[in-house]
């Protein structure tokens, strides 16, 4: 699919998350629509739990909240989030027919071992989606970084380009860093313990 990148206010939705193992059961996720000259002009929330296996549904789900048509990419801020929870660009891409894009920003050894380790009952599901993602692209962005893309429904050069388009500075596209924001102050606002006013 090709992405009309020349368009001013061409419009990602930004997904991150945030969460605390062994202190709630489940994950925040934050989406952030958002067009290319940076303006914000909507925000999603959404849960999933942490180790568990509904992180996709759970971005349908929210996508399917904002009830709109002029979104024309997603992006998403890693395809293994919320303690092995692993994000399905296929069924995304499918379900939605928008290009689906995961960044992350390290190099990697791979996870299969942590699958089998940690989820005896289900790894085979995890890898087999993890795979299905296909492989981590090695790229430079437009500030010199490394990234590490993957992507269903269009190009390497032309997801690359969406990226550098969002990126202002640093390696994180500002729809990803603003998900992130908010999904960590709404995860840090519900573990304060609450207090009943006198």
């Amino acid at each position: 699919m090709r992405l009309s990148l020349g368009k001013k206010a061409i419009r990602v939705l930004g997904l991150a998350e945030s969460f605390r193992k062994g202190y709630s059961q489940d994950a925040v996720l934050a989406g952030v629509v958002m067009r290319s000259d940076f303006i914000v002009d909507g925000v999603v929330l959404g849960r999933c739990r942490v180790g568990g296996m509904d992180v996709t549904d759970s971005i349908l789900e929210m996508y399917r909240k904002l009830n709109r048509d002029d979104i024309s990419a997603l992006m998403i801020n890693g395809c293994i989030i919320s303690w092995f929870n692993v994000v399905d660009l296929n069924k995304l891409y499918r379900e939605t027919n928008l290009p689906s894009i995961c960044l992350t920003y390290y190099p990697s050894t791979g996870l299969r071992e942590y699958f089998m380790k940690y989820f005896p009952e289900d790894w085979s599901e995890r890898v087999r989606i993890y795979e299905e993602n296909g492989p981590r692209t090695e790229v430079v962005n437009k500030n010199g970084f490394k990234i590490y893309l993957r992507v269903v429904g269009v190009d390497v050069e032309a997801a690359l380009n969406l990226v550098n388009k969002y990126t202002l500075f640093g390696r994180v596209p500002e729809p990803l860093r603003l998900a992130r924001l908010i999904a960590h102050a709404i995860l840090e606002e519900r573990l304060q313990p609450q207090t009943i006013d006198s």
